[in-house]
């Protein structure tokens, strides 16, 4: 059966999941892009999406970890990175000797700021591209979406 799937990929359906996926992926395609453009050569998609598990305040690393669910020593490799490049910090956790908390520098906390500037121009693109009745249909549509499917959660992934 997979093989027949290969070999004719214009039978496979076209379904709501592969479209959001879809929009998700350029939405991502075009945030890197304009981090990458406002200066944030280090900027990827790996580290956005671990970027977004960590709060402005900061995020336990052992939460992270769990959130993320990829393997302890990719996330490590993620944050040892970003240390790297001076945009987050770990401190001790002082509510666990062995923890540690992965907190922004304030490169990083720029960075943040320019990430914010950024979104606001997609959506302010996106508005435009749909019209505003159709836009916040959208995003009703999303909450609603990601509210059901996390048990009210509204898919955030920050503290």
């Amino acid at each position: 059966m997979v093989k027949e799937l290969d070999e004719n990929p214009g039978d496979l359906i076209d379904h709501m999941g592969w479209r959001i996926w879809l929009a998700s992926r350029n939405w991502q395609r075009e945030f890197v892009a304009g981090m990458r453009a406002a200066g944030h050569d280090w900027f990827t998609d790996a580290r956005a999406t671990l970027l977004a598990y960590i709060a402005r305040r900061g995020t336990p690393q052992a939460r992270i970890i769990d959130r993320m669910s990829i393997s302890k020593q990719a996330v490590q490799q993620l944050i040892d990175g970003l240390e790297a490049e001076g945009i987050v910090r770990r401190l001790a956790d002082p509510e666990d000797r062995r923890g540690r908390i992965v907190c922004y520098t304030d490169k990083g906390l720029a960075a943040l700021r320019d990430a914010d500037a950024i979104k606001r121009r997609i959506e302010e693109r996106y508005a435009q591209l749909l019209g505003p009745d159709r836009f916040k249909a959208l995003q009703d549509a999303l909450v609603a979406l990601n509210d059901a499917a996390s048990g009210g959660n509204r898919g955030k992934t920050g503290d």
